[in-house]
């Protein structure tokens, strides 16, 4: 029963994230700024998908963030990334982006991250 269910989410996850991706895509104008959140950490990563690049990449796992952070997971660490990745962005001219929340709801800590990356003045 336990294999059925992940199976399940598996499939749901994996037609949600098409859904999204179907309509968001990310150009050198406006670049995709993709959130990934596991257990421990999150990553963001502002791709632009005509390259297929990766341009700027942030997350909770660098010496840089862990140095300020005290944890890894609350909303006060995504909204220190948030801030670290919109630093990132300024510094390579990137004024907007197109936000990817994959297949995680908009609320917590997707929403906090997403706030802090706005209030460094970057838009979407």
């Amino acid at each position: 029963m336990l294999k059925d269910k992940t199976i399940e989410r598996k499939t749901r996850n994996d037609r949600l994230r098409k859904r999204i991706r179907e309509r968001v895509r990310g150009t050198a104008e406006r670049p995709r700024l993709h959130v990934f959140k596991s257990n421990a950490y999150v990553y963001a990563q502002v791709i632009d998908d005509l390259k297929g690049a990766v341009l700027l990449a942030a997350s909770t796992l660098e010496k840089e963030f862990r140095a300020k952070a005290k944890g890894t997971k609350t909303k006060d660490a995504c909204g220190e990334l948030g801030a670290l990745l919109g630093r990132r962005l300024k510094a390579a001219k990137i004024d907007k982006v197109v936000f990817d929340r994959g297949t995680h709801p908009y609320h917590g800590r997707i929403k906090t991250l997403a706030d802090a990356v706005r209030k460094e003045g970057i838009a979407f």
